[in-house]
Formats: C-alpha cells, structure tokens, sequence
C-alpha cells in the first residue's frame, strides 16, 4: 500500500519565506484561500541535532488544525517522497524560487 501523500508548500509570510510539509492540501470553505492541514515535523528528541528551525516552526504551530493561506502567498505547492529541512528566509533575500512573475525593464 502507498504511503500517504506528502506535500513541500512553500508561501510568503510577513516579509519570510516559510517551506512546510503537510499531509493535507486542498481548496479551503474560505474564498481565495488554500487548506493546509496535519503538518509533519519530526519528533520532539528523535535526532541527535536539533534543528532551530524546525523548532521554531513546531512552536509556531504547535496548536494548529489547519492553515489557511491566502492563494497570492502560496509560491508552491510539490508533491515530494520524502520530507526535507524545514525553512524560513527573508523573501527579499536570496531564496530559491521567484515569489511572482517580475517584470522586465527596458534596457
């Protein structure tokens, strides 16, 4: 039997660029939004390492159903096999993927 989908979704949050993983992805009951929901971090003491990001996160959402993001802050949602480190950037900062199409300037 396959194991549950996973998913990386990668959004824009007060001047940051959040990636998380969760288990469920779908159109929320709220216009324009998306649902995000059963976040997947790895157990509280399961490594030898501890990740401060991935702290962070799991403090952030401790209490958390469900998120519902807005669509225009969603800059990608992938369907991964298997969970990856946990990421927060400043989005005006060297990140890995273009939030937006921007547009060329005439040169």
């Amino acid at each position: 039997m396959r194991a549950k989908k996973l998913y990386k979704i990668t959004f824009l949050h007060l001047g940051k660029c959040y990636e998380l993983y969760a288990r469920h992805v779908e159109t929320s009951p709220l216009w324009g939004f998306t649902e995000i929901g059963e976040l997947v971090f790895e157990p509280a003491g399961s490594g030898l390492l501890v990740d401060p990001t991935e702290e962070r996160l799991r403090d952030e959402f401790a209490d958390t159903r469900a998120l519902h993001l807005p669509m225009q802050s969603i800059v990608r949602i992938e369907e991964v096999e298997r969970k990856g480190a946990l990421v927060i950037r400043d989005a005006g900062d060297g990140q890995k993927v273009t939030p937006f199409p921007l547009p060329t300037r005439p040169g």
